[in-house]
């Protein structure tokens, strides 16, 4: 599904422009990419915030751009460290035709046994990097835990044949495994263990906020 958004042309080159533009609600942008020089504008962070509600975070999206409709998907973006908001925004311009490397979340679908039998279920990684159409990314990468047993895991290579995705991760990328759960000796070796404390710690200043 393809949703559209208007943009604004802006000028890149002033630093009040941008404190203007995010007072006003608007997010500073940059499209570039397929038959598409870049380009600095602007969008409606209210526009952006639904847009990607109803797309998902790989969906496409119709910008206009200086009057043209432009297919493209959010491809980096920078929040806000304390209130979240986006500060700024990429847009890749894309060819619909062509396929896409993306990342996408990766869903744990079905229950497992090891998990019944007490066993913790740990995600190592949360996203899995496949190639895909546009109009075919999908907003979850769904893997079947349904016969996971404690001590066991699923890797790439474990469902790389039977995804019907061409998965670019390397075969070892852990996606998820079941542990045994903790005897009582683990628990009783974690409390008699005192946890280190920093008598010093490091004050953490606010991060600066790289501009484009």
């Amino acid at each position: 599904m393809s949703t559209t958004i208007q943009s604004e042309m802006r000028d890149s080159a002033k630093h009040s422009t941008l404190t203007q533009l995010r007072n006003e609600g608007s997010v500073p942008a940059v499209v570039y990419g397929y038959k598409t020089e870049s380009t600095s504008i602007s969008v409606k962070e209210r526009d952006l915030l639904n847009t990607l509600r109803v797309t998902g975070r790989n969906g496409v999206i119709t910008l206009k751009v200086d009057g043209k409709d432009v297919d493209v998907v959010l491809h980096d973006y920078q929040a806000g460290a304390l209130k979240g908001d986006i500060r700024h925004a990429d847009f890749l311009a894309i060819n619909m035709t062509e396929e896409l490397e993306v990342d996408v979340v990766v869903h744990l679908v079905g229950t497992s046994p090891g998990e019944k039998e007490g066993g913790v279920i740990q995600q190592p990684n949360f996203e899995v990097k496949i190639k895909a159409k546009p109009s075919a990314i999908p907003e979850a990468f769904e893997v079947d835990i349904s016969k996971l047993e404690i001590g066991e895991a699923i890797t790439v290579a474990d469902i790389r044949k039977k995804s019907k995705f061409e998965i670019l991760n390397d075969d070892g990328h852990a996606l998820v495994l079941v542990s045994a759960p903790r005897t009582e000796a683990d628990l009783e070796a974690l409390e008699s263990d005192p946890v280190e404390t920093d008598a010093n710690p490091e004050v953490i200043g606010k991060e600066k906020e790289e501009e484009k």
